[in-house]
């Protein structure tokens, strides 16, 4: 690729950092729900966080065991899945999972807030899904990414 065909995606940002791979696990029981959260955030949430690997689960008990399992920077838990919400299901893992890696859900509502911060969620986004606000969201618990052992 020559200098005139790249992108500011593809050249270093002026820090000279570099990109930060993540792994993110997405729950929801609905599959457009799901679809809809990959294609708005993208590839490349930000211009120093690119998704690596997607980890989608459609039941509450596959989290549990993908979390317990494998290590992901961050999970996206949608709030109006059933018959185990988001809300509910980022509460238990915030109190059961050791160094529980953030924690982004999907509100039916933005007057949800206040559920979201009863689940002890990170952060919250809600539907309708804004794909800059998604994005932005996964970007920044993606730099943050699963807390350090002490």
């Amino acid at each position: 690729m020559t200098a005139s065909h790249a992108t500011a995606a593809d050249t270093p940002n002026s820090a000279g950092s570099s990109v930060r791979k993540i792994s993110v696990l997405l729950y929801s029981d609905d599959r457009t729900t799901r679809d809809a959260v990959r294609v708005n955030v993208g590839r490349r949430p930000a211009r120093d966080v690119e998704v690596g690997t997607w980890r989608e689960c459609a039941t509450a008990a596959a989290v549990i065991e993908a979390v317990e399992s494998s290590s992901f920077d961050v999970l996206v838990l949608d709030g109006e899945a059933a018959p185990v919400g988001g809300l509910g299901l980022c509460r238990q893992l915030k109190s059961e999972i050791f160094r529980c890696p953030p924690v982004l859900v999907l509100t039916g509502r933005p007057q949800d807030g206040w559920l979201a911060t009863w689940s002890l969620a990170d952060l919250a986004v809600p539907h309708p899904l804004d794909p800059i606000a998604l994005s932005a969201a996964v970007a920044e618990l993606g730099r943050r990414g699963r807390p350090a052992a002490s």
